[in-house]
């Protein structure tokens, strides 16, 4: 009988982990891919009528970029679940990839084209360098906080502005909102991975 229940409660205890992971890779991933868009429709509001702008370039920088924010963030927010830390963080980090396999997969079955499966792959290899450029900036354990996100912006606004713009990347930076929306997102990761809800939200989920 005490194996019995041992079982039952072992089998608990996985089903409350997986719905926990679940709901907040959902809430992550959601967060990301909203402040994605949002972040790229202020830059290219800002240089999009330039002719050598690159709006996928833009996209794919930011998706990366927020990817590795958000998976930091969340990864710091359950240092003591380090069991959910390990299951979210390598989630969170195959978010552009992710999305481009669907972006590219709707393509297909639309457009009854699986070459387009090989364009998926050239995609894939593009994204990996993007990818291994943020982890790199930041790094595992560290939280991106207000003056990291600072310092690695530049970076990134370096990376999607054409060539041969009379400002730098940190003057642009100043004239475009997106430092604080940034900030804000990986806060709010932060906040709702440790607290498992909305801050200051008292109320029963179930």
């Amino acid at each position: 009988m005490a194996s019995t229940d041992a079982s039952a409660d072992d089998a608990a205890t996985t089903s409350a982990l997986a719905s926990r992971v679940a709901q907040l890779s959902t809430f992550a991933a959601l967060g990301t891919l909203s402040c994605t868009q949002n972040v790229t429709h202020t830059v290219l509001r800002s240089i999009g009528s330039i002719e050598s702008t690159e709006p996928d370039l833009v996209a794919e920088e930011t998706l990366c970029l927020l990817a590795t924010v958000t998976a930091r963030a969340v990864a710091v927010g359950l240092r003591a679940e380090p069991e959910q830390a390990e299951a979210l963080e390598p989630v969170l980090l195959r978010l552009p990839f992710q999305y481009r396999d669907y972006l590219i997969g709707h393509a297909m079955v639309e457009e009854e084209d699986p070459d387009l499966a090989a364009t998926g792959e050239a995609v894939r290899e593009r994204l990996a360098k993007k990818q291994r450029f943020y982890e790199t900036h930041f790094p595992e354990g560290q939280f991106p906080g207000p003056r990291a996100l600072g310092d690695k912006l530049e970076l990134w606004m370096g990376r999607v502005s054409p060539p041969g713009l009379p400002t730098t990347p940190q003057e642009r930076l100043q004239e475009l909102p997106v430092h604080a929306p940034i900030v804000a997102h990986a806060k709010l990761m932060l906040a709702y991975t440790r607290q498992g809800g909305l801050p200051g939200d008292t109320s029963d989920d179930t």
